[in-house]
């Protein structure tokens, strides 16, 4: 380093002179008159050490000649102290900012050190300081090192509290309630880019998104010095542009300089007044998921530190837009859900609606047709009520699928409360069963079971779970009804002999479209427990299955003897 000027140590040096002449130096002294020389010295060999960071000479001697200065002035005294105190945490503070470590700016003290011993070691022996001298330098050199270690891990323990608190406020725009914004909207993005921004201490920062339809990045938001609107601003992920530079690396990529370089740049971008640049792949090393980067009105090169940050930002930011895009996706699967509900539901009002009348059309032509004088006799008649009997059970499955698709969209069960006797309905049912399976049901009713209920409803319940005892029992073994009587309502069950029931079939066994396991158990809809379940919760009650090897298979169906409280009657 070239000295130019007058060096603000001339004048101390000059006054010691002329007090010291004739006598053995100290090493105040040897500082004071040879001061220019000692902080020369330091540069020259600390500038090797920093010229990879850039530092200018201003900046690199920006302290250094103001603390040798106090070292003239010797060890003692509390203004002295202090004055070297703020010099070592402005020293620091600069240091930091420019990406030294701790390491590094120990070393610089400890070059100073040695520029001061080379200043003394080919002196005469009478400008030799004493031993004891030469302990207070060391002292004072090793005093402002542990200084320096622990302002630096208190700089770490401040910077790592501040990162956390960067990486939770990241996160605030995402947990805003969406309302009518997505969830990836440019104005939720633009707040995340300024907690970036903020955390970086930048004067802009951008975010473009990968479009995985087209292979492009998309610019979706900015701001600060370079904000503009990004929207036309895309970019293949190649090397011709930074962003598509960026994203090919799993690594930080940084630019020294927007306005010269060759790579694609926004022109608002290049002319903005920004220079240095820093980006990150999000996320590093998984699928790209988009590119984030940070300018700064210098034009320099970015520290270890502003590097490790950005990645650490840019990890947590690719979760949080992982997450969110996600929720878009839920979101419009939901919508797609729901639109294909909607559709379901009027095309099976529309079915249920169109096929009623040719059903009604049909069983009163067969009606007709049967008490016709010519009708044919027995064996036309015989046939008549078979296709009478397939009409009512083509309505009674149109009725269930009504009634399935209300139920499943959330909507209680429409039940025609009345007052009915449960043992009639169920002597009715056993005998209209019992014409095409002779012998297999036994009935058990208790007398004069009555109360407020759906009947048709109950009647379908009972049925259905006949039904599936007749289908899934065992061929050899009666099936059993009971309904009896209880001091609070009723009770009805159906129990049938045969292969149980596995308890994981149990749990789902009342959800619709489910059938339990074991041979011939595909058939129908599934949807007959669910309308039992339905039916028996319409009145206040419930159902409950019983099922395991050797006990055979019990559905039990329990009700109040009053339905009106659970339908809202008063």
């Amino acid at each position: 380093m070239t000295r130019t000027g007058t060096s603000p140590v001339e004048p101390l040096k000059d006054h010691l002179d002329k007090n010291v002449r004739g006598s053995m130096r100290t090493i105040k002294h040897i500082i004071a008159t040879r001061a220019s020389e000692i902080v020369d010295a330091w540069a020259s060999e600390a500038n090797s050490a920093a010229a990879a960071r850039g530092l200018a000479s201003p900046e690199l001697t920006n302290m250094m000649p103001k603390y040798v200065r106090t070292l003239a002035r010797g060890w003692d005294g509390e203004e002295v102290r202090r004055e070297r105190d703020e010099l070592i945490e402005s020293h620091l503070s600069s240091r930091l900012r420019a990406g030294f470590s701790l390491e590094e700016a120990l070393e610089e003290f400890a070059i100073l050190g040695r520029a001061i011993v080379r200043t003394w070691a080919t002196a005469a022996a009478e400008e030799q300081p004493s031993l004891e001298e030469i302990d207070r330098l060391f002292a004072e050199i090793h005093a402002r090192s542990v200084f320096i270690a622990r302002a630096f891990r208190q700089h770490l323990l401040e910077d790592e509290q501040a990162e956390k608190r960067y990486l939770r406020l990241l996160h605030d725009p995402f947990l805003q309630p969406f309302g009518g914004e997505a969830p990836l909207s440019s104005g939720r993005l633009r707040k995340v880019l300024e907690v970036v921004m903020a955390s970086m201490d930048a004067d802009t920062a951008a975010l473009l998104l990968h479009d995985i339809r087209t292979g492009k990045l998309e610019m979706v938001a900015s701001v600060g010095l370079a904000d503009e609107p990004f929207v036309e601003y895309v970019r293949a992920v190649d090397a011709s542009s930074f962003a598509g530079a960026v994203a090919l690396q799993d690594y930080a990529m940084s630019m020294r300089d927007v306005e010269t370089t060759l790579l694609d740049v926004p022109d608002r971008l290049r002319h903005s007044g920004i220079h240095s640049l820093l980006g990150i792949r999000l996320p590093p090393q998984r699928s790209l998921m988009g590119v984030l980067y940070i300018g700064l009105r210098e034009k320099r090169t970015f520290t270890a530190r502003e590097t490790r940050r950005i990645a650490a930002v840019g990890e947590r930011l690719a979760l949080h837009l992982d997450n969110a895009r996600l929720y878009t996706e839920l979101l419009d699967q939901l919508g797609a859900l729901r639109a294909a509900r909607e559709l379901r539901n009027q095309f099976v009002s529309v079915l249920a609606h169109d096929l009623r009348g040719p059903l009604s059309a049909a069983r009163l032509a067969a009606t007709l047709l049967a008490v016709q004088p010519d009708a044919g006799g027995p064996v036309v008649a015989k046939r008549v009520e078979v296709v009478v009997r397939n009409l009512d059970r083509a309505d009674r499955m149109v009725t269930d699928l009504l009634d399935a698709d209300r139920i499943h969209a959330g909507r209680r069960l429409s039940v025609t409360l009345e007052e009915c006797n449960l043992s009639e309905i169920g002597r009715e049912l056993v005998d209209d069963l019992a014409a095409d399976h002779p012998d297999r049901i036994v009935l058990h009713a208790d007398e004069g079971v009555r109360g407020i209920w759906g009947a048709s409803e109950l009647r379908r319940a009972l049925w259905n779970l006949i039904s599936n005892a007749l289908k899934y029992g065992a061929k050899d073994a009666p099936i059993a009804v009971a309904i009896t009587k209880l001091r609070d309502g009723v009770e009805m069950s159906v129990h049938n002999e045969g292969a149980p029931i596995p308890p994981e079939a149990q749990e789902t066994l009342f959800d619709p479209f489910m059938r339990a396991a074991g041979e011939h158990r595909a058939h129908g809809w599934g949807l007959g427990l669910m309308l039992v379940r339905a039916c028996a919760e319409a009145h206040g009650g419930s159902v409950h299955v019983d099922s395991a090897p050797g006990r055979g298979t019990t559905f039990t169906v329990r009700l109040p003897a009053d339905a009106r409280p659970a339908q809202g009657w008063t």
